[in-house]
């Protein structure tokens, strides 16, 4: 069977929470549960490595503002991971060029990511911070189930993180001007750092 929809479906969730998708899958492989996942994600010390970074992401995913600074610094690495992770299942599986895998992994975990940001800018509009924890809570459990769903069911795990993933565009474009605000309060924060690091004062003209 071709490897396409592991390939699609681990790219969405790396787009969400990376360190999540290479620890179930290495764990998965390690106590041979699926024999699709390669022998790169099941070394003990990656497992190590995702696992502490897991846990930074869980604390950090839940606090409002934090997690839109976690998510900028993570623009790069989530779409890269799954690049890389979806590369390695192709290698695994022999059944898609590497590159062709790495480019639908990579994609997809950059729009899903994109989706992510967005969401969690409009969640940050809110004044209470407990629709960052249930967001957060969401997202989590959503990888896990649809990641784990996957190795038993790939193409049905495909469809159901495509719908997702249609489903978090569609919120985010609906959510656009709550993400402009987001973004306005940024600027004007920093500004207001930027004049206080000066004294409050404007420079002579």
């Amino acid at each position: 069977m071709s490897v396409i929809p592991l390939v699609f479906t681990s790219g969405w969730a790396s787009g969400i929470n990376a360190y999540a998708v290479v620890l179930l899958l290495g764990l998965f492989g390690a106590t041979g549960v699926s024999d699709e996942v390669p022998a790169a994600l099941q070394r003990t010390d990656v497992l190590i490595v995702a696992g502490v970074l897991f846990l930074c992401e869980a604390i950090a995913d839940k606090i409002p503002y934090v997690d839109s600074v976690w998510d900028t610094a993570h623009t790069v690495i989530r779409p890269v991971a799954g690049a890389v992770i979806a590369a390695l299942l192709a290698g695994e599986s022999g059944s898609l060029p590497e590159l062709a895998a790495g480019a639908i992994g990579g994609s997809t975990a950059l729009m899903s990511h994109l989706v992510k940001a967005g969401t969690r800018m409009a969640v940050n509009t809110s004044p209470e911070p407990f629709s960052n924890v249930g967001m957060s809570i969401a997202e989590d459990l959503g990888v896990a189930g649809v990641v784990t769903f996957a190795i038993f069911n790939p193409v049905a795990a495909a469809i159901i993180a495509a719908v997702l993933l249609v489903l978090g565009i569609v919120t985010v474009v609906f959510l656009a001007s709550r993400i402009r605000r987001f973004l306005r309060r940024r600027a004007q924060r920093r500004e207001e750092k930027r004049l206080a690091g000066t004294g409050g004062h404007w420079p002579p003209g």
